[in-house]
């Protein structure tokens, strides 16, 4: 949960004088790094995966599910575990993971003891890596509590008791009417972000979901559980002032949002330029993977008519002033910002000669200032806009001890800054005076309940990662289109009913008929399927498509051609390539299925050239067909056999007997929601809708990989 510092945290109007400064230094502490590791080379493929709990404490006597509150506690008793651990472990035992604070005091982040390598033996062990870390938090748990890996907590926010212990609604930094004081981490940051974001935005957060009109929900719906004439802060006439819409799901504080679980996967690229690369290509993936693991139907007690978090999220960090928003002229505020802190990626950063302008289509507000200075520092026009863009914000926690630093050998002042975009993915320079590379940070997935299906797709979408640098794919289109379809993603069984835009042609175009004659040249792979088929999945090719590489890693495109620099340009030809048409004809509305399945004779699908991929390297029939036992997760949810989470989710809820039909969700159906949960998590309740018929429990593996799982150590390629 990104810069946690120690220190004396400063109010809103005491930090204001310090803004510029926090920005210019953090600046020079970019440009020191920049200076050192631009151009680092050769750092081996590395990455990780960030999963957050939710610990539930269950009352079975009276049939009720709460948030546990003793984040603080329990952390600290398991730091003494990891350490004995570690003391104790064997050499050739599994690494010890960590434990970390989130942002809700019912909150716990986990992440493995060392980085994963390259080694798909290393894919093969992610679940159990995972189930590892489950394992260690649920033993130092107290006996009726559990740790669930749930998007968000149906019942948070509702009147009454919905955490353990009971506080009242009454919180300073937020002003919420529905969440206390006591929800929120107690380290300062987050106070204080709550308290800040509320004070430079001018009022508190707004957050408004459809609610989900069911047969018997009240048209209009006007929320009876709001209390509207409560009189404690100034904060509390908003909501029937207007903040509170009909027809609506109604929060007011950074608690909604920051209190949702997510998994987040972290790759260490070769060099800057690709980690620039695996950036924008992932850019389009980001929607493409909110849908497929859409797993939050449910907000304060009701059910809502969406599927997922993001929205919530992004609402409930949003500190735009109304002149920001383009709600009045600017008067007080340099700029008109599109979007809150917390949304979708706003350009592409590649040099990439596919990278074409006419791509970065949205508005970009920059601060300029910071712009001239990273350009005459001699960075380029794409890094220096996306930089300067994130500098146009204010930094919104600074501590009086950490004003003053050394610019060579801290970047706390660059972080603060970049820490608090929370954006689909995240550029991350590397950290001052560490080992750690260029990384990329995937950020849209939900956590899912198991961590088969956590495992699943970690797994994919670092295999999509390596296809793309592999094959040199091309999966660009306006920026536009990816916001279009951030907002299509959150929309009710999106993965199965709507449509997403997606490149049509996504290889390279000086290779695009060598791969295309290759992939349709395809006998049956390791999973039984063929191209063609109804899953329009490339098998293994007959002969191998050869990566292209140099004495570095990856030949890609801007090793050779340089990136245009307009649109006239961008629509020059290639010697023997076709000539770039127009950017509306590269791109269509497709289906999940289509998307991730491929469709017709050219497009692959994304798990189409995830196969192709694995089909270049030498990998024996028995690792392949592990591999593809998660990949078919991935198949499976997106071809509609198997319900996303928030799908199921929704069925649960609508299924039971004490459901009205009125979009409440009751405390016993809230209750045996969260058992059901952990049944399905340890595997004691089957649901072949959710989850593959094979799936292994919890504890079939014990937190370990059985002796046989894996068969080769044969490595995914990465840069030596």
């Amino acid at each position: 949960m990104g810069l946690l510092s120690l220190g004396t945290p400063l109010a809103w109007a005491d930090s204001i004088p310090y803004h510029d400064h926090v920005r210019e230094h953090g600046i020079t502490q970019f440009l020191n790094i920049w200076d050192r590791l631009k151009n680092r080379e050769g750092d081996e493929l590395l990455w990780g995966d960030e999963i957050e709990y939710m610990v539930v404490q269950f009352d079975d006597e009276h049939h009720v599910a709460r948030l546990s509150l003793r984040q603080s506690e329990i952390l600290a008793k398991l730091e003494h575990v990891v350490d004995e651990l570690e003391n104790e472990k064997e050499p050739d035992a599994p690494p010890i993971p960590t434990f970390h604070p989130e942002y809700g005091r019912f909150m716990l982040e986990s992440t493995p003891g060392r980085p994963y390598t390259g080694q798909l033996k290393e894919l093969l062990t992610v679940e159990a890596d995972m189930r590892y870390r489950r394992k260690i938090a649920r033993r130092h748990l107290n006996p009726n509590e559990i740790p669930l890996t749930v998007t968000s907590f149906p019942r948070l926010g509702t009147p009454g008791q919905f955490t353990e212990p009971y506080f009242e609604p009454r919180s300073e930094a937020s002003q919420s009417l529905f969440l206390p004081h006591e929800i929120t981490n107690p380290h300062a940051r987050f106070p204080t972000l709550t308290a800040n974001i509320r004070r430079r935005r001018g009022h508190k957060v707004v957050i408004n979901l459809p609610i989900f009109p069911d047969t018997n929900t009240p048209k209009p719906f006007i929320d009876p559980t709001i209390p509207w004439d409560r009189d404690w802060f100034p904060g509390d006439d908003e909501a029937k002032n207007g903040a509170a819409l009909p027809d609506h799901i109604y929060m007011d504080a950074m608690g909604f949002g920051m209190g949702c679980c997510c998994l987040q996967i972290t790759f260490q690229a070769c060099n800057v330029e690709e980690a620039r690369t695996v950036y924008d290509a992932l850019v389009p993936v980001g929607p493409i993977m909110l849908a497929l693991t859409a797993a939050s139907p449910a907000y304060r007690g009701y059910l809502a008519d969406v599927d997922c978090r993001w929205n919530v999220i992004r609402d409930a960090v949003d500190d735009r002033t109304e002149e920001e928003r383009g709600l009045k002229p600017l008067k007080h505020n340099k700029y008109r910002i599109p979007k809150s802190r917390y949304d979708s990626v706003d350009s592409y950063l590649s040099m990439d000669f596919n990278n074409r302008p006419e791509y970065n289509d949205n508005p970009l507000p920059i601060n300029e200032g910071v712009y001239k200075r990273l350009r005459d520092h001699g960075l380029d026009d794409l890094l220096s806009k996306h930089i300067a863009h994130l500098f146009i914000r204010d930094p919104l926690v600074i501590f009086s001890e950490m004003i003053d630093q050394d610019d060579t050998t801290s970047t706390d002042h660059f972080e603060n800054l970049q820490s608090t975009n929370w954006q689909t993915l995240r550029f991350k320079p590397p950290p001052a005076n560490s080992p750690i590379g260029w990384r990329v940070e995937f950020r849209s997935m939900e956590v899912q309940v198991t961590d088969f299906e956590n495992a699943a797709f970690s797994i994919f979408i670092v295999l999509l990662s390596r296809a793309i640098l592999s094959f040199g794919l091309n999966f660009y289109m306006p920026i536009s289109k990816v916001d279009a379809n951030m907002k299509t993603a959150q929309k009710r069984d999106a993965a199965r009913q709507e449509k997403f835009y997606f490149r049509k042609f996504v290889y390279p175009q000086d290779r695009a008929f060598e791969i295309r004659a290759v992939l349709e040249s395809c006998p049956v792979s390791a999973n039984g399927s063929k191209a063609g088929s109804h899953a329009h999945t490339p098998a293994t090719p007959s002969s191998p498509i050869s990566p292209k590489v140099n004495g570095n890693g990856f030949d890609h495109p801007h090793t050779e051609r340089s990136r245009p620099h307009s649109a006239e340009q961008s629509r020059c030809p290639s010697p023997g390539v076709p000539e770039f048409g127009p950017i509306e004809e590269e791109y269509e509305l497709m289906t999940m299925d289509e998307i991730i399945n491929g469709k017709g004779d050219y497009f692959p699908g994304l798990l189409g050239v995830v196969r192709a991929y694995l089909d270049t390297l030498d990998v024996d029939f028995f690792t392949k067909r592990n591999l593809w036992m998660y990949l078919d997760v991935v198949k499976r949810r997106a071809n509609g056999s198997l319900m996303t989470c928030a799908s199921w989710m929704r069925r649960f809820i609508r299924s039971h007997p004490d459901y009205k039909f009125d979009s409440v969700i009751s405390e016993e159906i809230n209750y045996d929601l969260m058992k059901a949960f952990d049944e399905i998590e340890r595997g004691v309740r089957r649901e072949p809708d959710l989850l593959p018929a094979d799936y292994r429990s919890a504890q079939a593996l014990n937190g370990h990989l059985k002796p046989n799982t894996v068969i080769a150590e044969t490595p995914v390629q990465a840069c030596p």
